[in-house]
This record gives C-alpha cells, structure tokens and sequence, in this order.
C-alpha cells in the first residue's frame, strides 16, 4: 500500500478533470491578453469579467480541493471514532463506483477478520470523462469484486458495517440510489451502521466548485432515498465545510 503524498488529492483533482482546468486556464491567459490589448472600457470590464472569473474558479476550487483531500481529517480517519460509535466491527463491505483511493488504508486502520470491497463501477451509467480517467489512474485494488449498485455478492444480514464513501453520487437517480440503499439494508446486520460520505448540493460546494456542485446531490434528495429503503440517520456530521458523514440504520 503506497502512503499518499502532501499534494495527490490536489494533482487527482487536476488530472480528473483536466478538460475543465485546461479551459479556465486558456480563458484566463485569453483574458488577460485582451485586457492589456483592448482600446473600449467595454472590452477592458469583459476581461477582468473573465479573469476574476476563470481565476476564482482555478484557485478557489483547487485550493479547496487541497484542504479536504490533503489537508483534512478525511483520509486520516478520525471521524470513524463517531463514525463506528462503541462497536467492534468484524465484517466490513466497502462500495465505491469506479474510484478506489482509501479502502486498503481504512482495512489497516480497522484491522477486521473480513472485508469486502464492491466495485459498482458501470460505464453505462457513468459516462462523465472524470470518472473514467479516475478508474484508469486508480485500478481496483486486489480482491475486488464487480457488483450491481442493485445486487450485491454478500448475504443478507452478514455485515456490520457498510461504507459508501464520496461514491454514491455517481448514481443520477434517486431510484438508482434507493435501490443502493435497499440492498445495504440487507446485507447489514442487527445493530449494524451504514456510513455515507458526500460532497452536498448546497452554497458551500457552489462557493467552492461553481456549476460543478451539480454534480453532487442535495441533503433532501439522499433523505428521501435512505427513508425509501427503511433507514434513518442515527448521526450526522461534517469533516471540512464540504463533506457531510451520515451514519445510517435501520428505521
């Protein structure tokens, strides 16, 4: 297991998304050529428009960006104390979608007999560029097995603890985010957790990442979804501005 480096959650934002970083920055160097070049203060105000704009997006985005997967709790793990509350969990499932960074650092962490890592990667579903190039740097780690986001390889009742984490999103629909959660209800044991991370569609992500908080789902639509399965938030909380926890059980 290679450690992360001071600076990877920052340099895989960059390469995820190149496409959009690439475009700020041409705008950017655009903008401030045609503000040195313009003869109209028309002309002039439309490109420190743009500059401040491509600009804001580049250093606001990229430096949260820094904070949360670099410079946080989140890859540190401190939230699992809260997290797994006083249980002492034995059998593990761990689903992710395509992008797989923490799950062999989180297995050292918890160091528990049995631990299953689910892939429900599915370029169907998925076909946003982001996600593709974050599978191509990032290949699911040995023992992973593919599975449905809707039928998991895993007995009912056989898991104590079940972690969608900053993964879940990738499903667009609801429906598809209902069945999820239905099937984590199965597998989860009496007394067991489900533990969701997600970036929020909410004025901290927007402030942060601009349109691109569209890609992430608001904190009603992932209620409506987890109470459609039969579950309820047990606890909830916040690892940086930007990421929200949800600790889930059976209702």
């Amino acid at each position: 297991m290679t450690p992360r480096g001071p600076w990877d959650g920052l340099l895989n934002i960059l390469n995820f998304n190149r496409g959009f970083y690439t475009a700020a920055a041409i705008a950017f160097h655009a903008a401030c050529a045609g503000l040195i070049l313009a003869d109209s203060t028309l002309l002039r105000i439309a490109c420190a428009t743009a500059i401040a704009g491509s600009g804001y997006f580049i250093f606001v985005s990229l430096g949260v960006s820094h904070w949360i997967y670099d410079r946080s709790d989140l890859y540190r793990f401190g939230w699992l104390t809260r997290a797994i509350g006083n249980s002492k969990p034995t059998r593990i499932a761990f689903c992710h979608s395509g992008l797989d960074e923490i799950s062999e650092a989180l297995k050292a962490s918890l160091q528990v007999p049995s631990w299953t890592t689910l892939d429900h990667f599915d370029p169907a579903r998925m076909p946003e560029a982001s996600i593709h190039r974050a599978r191509q740097s990032h290949p699911p780690s040995p023992g992973t097995i593919a599975a449905s986001f809707d039928h998991w390889p895993i007995d009912s009742g056989s898991s104590d603890l079940i972690f969608g984490l900053l993964a879940i999103h990738e499903f667009r629909l609801e429906n598809e985010r209902i069945a999820w959660f239905r099937e984590a209800r199965r597998c989860l044991k009496t007394g067991g957790r489900i533990v969701l991370a997600e970036h929020l569609r909410n004025p901290a992500n927007f402030i942060a990442f601009g349109p691109g908080f569209l890609h992430f789902h608001s904190a009603k639509s992932w209620q409506r979804c987890w109470q459609a399965a039969g579950l309820r938030a047990a606890d909830e909380f916040s690892v940086t501005p930007w990421v929200r926890f949800f600790v889930l059980v059976p209702s």
